[in-house]
């Protein structure tokens, strides 16, 4: 297998030159495979691998003048191998090069990409362990519920980036895919062999029927699968925003010495970390819609998804490695309030217990429509107001008491019930 031009940061894997090495080295992979089919003499091949290179700026100056990116590519390949240049691109198209050489670079993003997933899986699954039993206060509608823990809360952020994970990995082989077919991909000028043999050295697969060019429909896959990553993010994002917020303040961003929230507020520490994460995640979304768009290409091919590429390929992969860089250090020194949890779960007398009361009257032999009755107008005397008081209400309801002893409507407002099978849900993660 041809070696691969690997490199650490997601940055350069889309530069021009990086970009040009790979097709480099998709056209020796194709003369070392017409070679070992005698299609071309093997000592040319040799000659062309000691001396192909090139110039990033003097590909751009043939380019300017030739209006073709491949053809002033090849131009300055052949200006370093000389005579047995003639034998490179030997019945290939340009998209032959383009979409393999392509295919190199978005394997290598996903490896990338998948090293930094790996990295936040370990940051969340650090702080799912720190706080398995740090209660908290679960919210539906933005509305309190019923206790949860916040491990169990990241728990659940830990599954989805592990979903988020086998994606990556299916993606990386859906996308692994080469294609050496000639033009409109029918092999007339190139032995299907040699797609095959040069496909194997580069560690990709042959497309089963390509036409011109791959078809779009694996690039889209890709750019969806990045914004779906990128929305994962995002939840986790608007959660500790809104876990911030002033009047919640149950878990709150770092905020390093010396740093500024507010040019006008002195006091202001906002969530600047996570609403960068949200709004980055709507150009990922907006880049698989151009994704899509590029599917229904004319025919065998046209070139009206080639100007989409050069922007979104770039900018999501580099935007989704910088979005998960950011997110596993914001998860690592995320700060934590459990005190702050704590009064939030027991405001106004802990109305968020009113299920245990309801069912504890039930099991007492209380219809279900008079329990819930019963529970909900001491639950809403209390609430919204600053000396409510749910728990002192429901101790001294008669309805209550000549049901259930004061020991009996204690256990009712332990938050220990209420997590007695999250254990399930961490031994399923490993946690």
């Amino acid at each position: 297998m041809i070696e691969r031009y690997t490199l650490p940061e997601m940055g350069n894997l889309w530069t021009e030159t990086y970009k040009l090495k790979t097709w480099l080295q998709v056209e020796i992979a194709v003369c070392e495979a017409q070679a070992e089919l005698g299609y071309i003499p093997s000592e040319a091949v040799e000659e062309i691998k000691a001396k192909a290179n090139f110039d990033p700026k003097r590909v751009l100056e043939i380019e300017a003048e030739v209006r073709h990116d491949m053809i002033a590519f090849l131009t300055n390949v052949n200006e370093y191998v000389g005579d047995a240049g003639r034998y490179i691109h030997l019945g290939l198209t340009s998209s032959d090069v383009l979409d393999t050489a392509l295919a190199l670079q978005l394997v290598a993003s996903v490896d990338v990409l998948l090293g930094q997933i790996e990295a936040l899986t370990q940051a969340i699954r650090y702080q799912a362990q720190q706080h398995r039993t740090t209660v908290m206060i679960g919210r539906s509608h933005g509305i309190h519920a019923e206790p949860i823990t916040f491990g169990f809360k990241l728990a659940g952020w830990l599954a989805e980036v592990l979903r988020n994970r086998d994606r990556l990995v299916r993606l990386r082989n859906e996308i692994a895919v080469g294609k050496i077919s000639g033009a409109v991909g029918t092999y007339a000028n190139v032995d299907p062999r040699i797609e095959e043999i040069a496909c194997q050295k580069l560690g990709l697969e042959p497309d089963t029927a390509s036409t011109q060019v791959i078809s779009r429909d694996r690039h889209a896959d890709y750019v969806q699968t990045l914004a779906l990553l990128g929305a994962s993010i995002e939840r986790f994002a608007v959660e500790i925003r809104n876990l911030q917020r002033t009047d919640v303040l149950e878990v709150e961003e770092f905020f390093s010495k010396g740093q500024k929230g507010s040019s006008a507020m002195p006091h202001k520490r906002n969530p600047i970390r996570s609403e960068r994460l949200t709004g980055m995640a709507r150009i990922l979304r907006g880049n698989a819609v151009a994704a899509l768009e590029n599917v229904a290409l004319w025919h065998e091919r046209d070139i009206s998804h080639s100007s989409v590429e050069r922007m979104i390929f770039p900018d999501s992969c580099t935007l989704t490695h910088f979005m998960l860089v950011e997110t596993t250090d914001l998860v690592k020194h995320l700060l934590v309030y459990p005190e702050n949890m704590q009064r939030n779960m027991n405001v106004y007398g802990g109305v968020v217990f009113s299920q245990r009361v309801m069912l504890a009257l039930v099991e007492k032999g209380m219809r279900r429509e008079e329990a819930y009755e019963v529970v909900q107008s001491c639950a809403h005397q209390a609430w919204n107001k600053p000396e409510g008081d749910f728990h002192a209400l429901i101790a001294k309801d008669p309805r209550v008491t000549q049901q259930m002893s004061k020991e009996e409507i204690e256990a009712c407002f332990d938050p220990k019930h209420h997590l007695k099978h999250l254990d399930a849900i961490y031994q399923r993660l490993g946690i």
